[in-house]
Formats: structure tokens, C-alpha cells, sequence
């Protein structure tokens, strides 16, 4: 929209832009607890990251993966290109929100919760956006909302209850993802010499990474972002998070040979994601009301994080499209 010379305004809750891309800075090293990797199939996508790795922010990894269960270690190669964010996922979600910067017509505002939408006074078209306490954030024609389904149905249930029964229709399923630092590196396992990620057959555990091999990364200690299962996820849903961690690293643990001894561990902790996913997305890319309203995001196209983009992307050309006086300022 903002190539098409639309004027648009963008919030976002966060400090930074990244949401499930989004990584977690501590002091020894940076861990990404959402998205680990992605795939890119549609050519309008393929043709975005191409950008990006031409820019240094997208690059292919893993380069060597392992799947492990009861009978061990087995090499894991499915022939499909995966890439991640360099020198972290959410650089990818960063360099898309410093390219708006170029266009004066665009506003971001960071850090800032949209709590509730209203039908402006004096009969005016559109939506007024209030944050915290009551706060005015502006009047816009359009309002599109990307956030879980769930939260966008809090914002516009009473407004329009056919994108509200769209969002309550796609139930979300949380997932706990935890980390861990180490000290020195982990030792060699049997006879793998090298592993960078490892599908888990585990109750508990999903997925682990170990960040430090992953683009840009070579010079911080060793540490592994480890992903829960979803039904596990659900069932420890509001345990604490220092009792997920200890679970999540022993679920780890549990895999690897008994004689291994692990090197000292610097910290070790969890990040909840009470909506990681759609249980089931729809096969729509996204909805638009005639009263202004839009959603879109991974939860109506697809759970890939080229689904999100595409979703966004044909919204947006979508939007475009309308008549100047229905779109004359959207609030994202």
C-alpha cells in the first residue's frame, strides 16, 4: 500500500517489529524462540528474500540436520531449501519496517497496544483507535488487523460479527519454547560430527537449534532454543516457566547418550506463545468487511511464514484497488 501512495499508519505492541520472528537478546548470547527457519515457494516470496540475502539479512540454513529418538541419531535431509534471519529472525521483520521509513506518506508507531475501536462522533466515516487509557490514536477509513485471532476478535466483536465468527472459527494452539546457555561448547555425540538443528521424537520436545551456528552467530557461546510439542505445550500451558525450561533441557537431555556430560549452564529459561498457530487456518488469504474492517495473517492463509506475507501482500493489493474514498488513510 505504501508503493501505492496510500497513506498508512502502522502499531505494534512490541518494542521492535518480528512478533513470532522475533528474538530474544541476553547478555552472552541471541536466541530466536519463535520462527527457526523458513521455506520459500511462491516466486512473488522468492523474489523478497532474494532481496534480502542480496542485503545480508536472509541466509540459507540449516546446513546440517538430525533427527534423534529412542534408536538414536539419523541424518535428516528432505531436500528442501530453508532459510533464517541474519544475524538473527527478527533482522528480516526490521529491515522490512526501514524500508516504510522512505516513504513520508507512512507512520509507525512501536510499543504502543491498540485497545479498542469506535465509531468516530459527529457521523465522520471510519474508525477511531484509543491505546491505554483511553488514549486517542487517530481516526482511520480502514483498520487491518494481524494479530491472532482471538485478539482481533476482542477488537471488533461488537462491530462486525461476521469477522468475529471468522476468528473465534480458527482456534489457536499454544506452544512453549525454551533456551539454554552454555559455558563451553557440547560435546561430540557418537558419531555426528557436526549438527546444527535436530527434530525431536519426544513428548515434550519438538525442535531444538543450536543458535550459535546459524548466520552471524559464530562467535557466541554455545546455547539451543528448544521448541515443545503443541499438545505437551497445551498441557503445561500455565506451569512456570523455569518448571517448562527444566523439562524442555531434560527432554534434551534425554536423547543424547548417557555418558555425555554436559558443560555448566549459564542460564536456562522459557517464552509462552498462548497463540502460536491456527489449529486449522482457512483458505481464504484474508477478509475485508464493506465497514472498513480487514484481517489477515498465517491464520487465515496457511502456519508458514510465507503464508503471513502473502496474506498481507494480497490484502494490501487488494486495498489498493478500492475507491480513493474508501482507503484514504489505514490503520495496520
Amino acid at each position: 500500500m505504501a508503493e501505492r501512495g496510500i497513506n498508512v499508519t502502522l502499531f505494534d505492541k512490541a518494542r521492535g517489529p518480528g512478533g513470532r520472528m522475533a528474538s530474544k537478546r541476553r547478555p552472552s548470547a541471541t536466541l530466536d524462540l519463535g520462527a527457526q527457519t523458513f521455506t520459500a515457494r511462491d516466486a512473488r516470496f522468492l523474489q523478497l528474500i532474494e532481496s534480502l540475502k542480496n542485503q545480508g539479512v536472509v541466509a540459507r540454513w540449516p546446513g546440517v540436520s538430525f533427527e534423534a529418538g529412542n534408536a538414536g541419531w539419523t541424518r535428516l535431509d528432505d531436500d528442501q531449501r530453508r532459510y533464517t534471519g541474519a544475524p538473527r529472525m527478527s533482522a528480516i521483520t526490521r529491515e522490512l519496517a526501514n524500508r516504510l521509513t522512505r516513504f513520508k506518506h507512512v507512520k509507525t508507531h512501536f510499543d504502543t497496544r491498540v485497545q479498542a475501536l469506535t465509531k468516530p462522533g459527529d457521523g465522520q466515516h471510519g474508525w477511531a483507535l484509543c491505546a491505554d487509557h483511553h488514549q486517542p490514536l487517530g481516526t482511520f477509513d480502514t483498520v487491518v488487523i494481524t494479530a491472532p485471532p482471538p485478539q482481533a476478535e476482542a477488537l471488533i466483536g461488537e462491530w462486525d460479527p461476521v469477522l468475529a465468527q471468522a476468528c473465534s472459527a480458527r482456534a489457536q494452539r499454544s506452544c512453549w519454547a525454551g533456551y539454554v546457555v552454555f559455558k563451553t561448547p557440547l560435546p561430540p555425540i557418537d558419531s555426528v560430527i557436526h549438527w546444527e538443528s535436530l527434530h525431536a521424537r519426544h513428548a515434550a520436545l519438538r525442535l531444538v537449534s543450536r543458535n550459535h551456528t546459524k548466520p552471524g552467530r559464530e562467535h557466541q557461546p554455545e546455547s539451543l532454543s528448544l521448541l515443545a510439542q503443541l499438545d505437551w505445550s497445551e498441557q503445561m500451558l500455565e506451569r512456570p516457566a523455569g518448571e517448562v525450561a527444566c523439562a524442555l533441557y531434560a527432554a534434551f537431555r534425554s536423547l543424547l547418550p548417557r555418558d555425555i556430560e554436559l558443560p555448566d549452564i549459564v542460564e536456562l529459561g522459557a517464552h509462552r506463545w498462548r497463540y502460536a498457530q491456527a489449529n486449522a487456518p482457512g483458505h481464504e488469504s484474508y477478509l475485508y468487511s464493506e465497514q472498513g474492517l480487514a484481517l489477515c495473517g498465517e491464520s487465515f492463509r496457511g502456519s508458514r511464514v510465507e503464508d503471513a506475507w502473502l496474506s498481507g501482500r494480497e490484502l494490501g493489493n487488494a486495498l489498493a484497488e478500492l475507491p480513493e474514498s474508501y482507503r484514504n488513510q489505514t490503520s495496520v
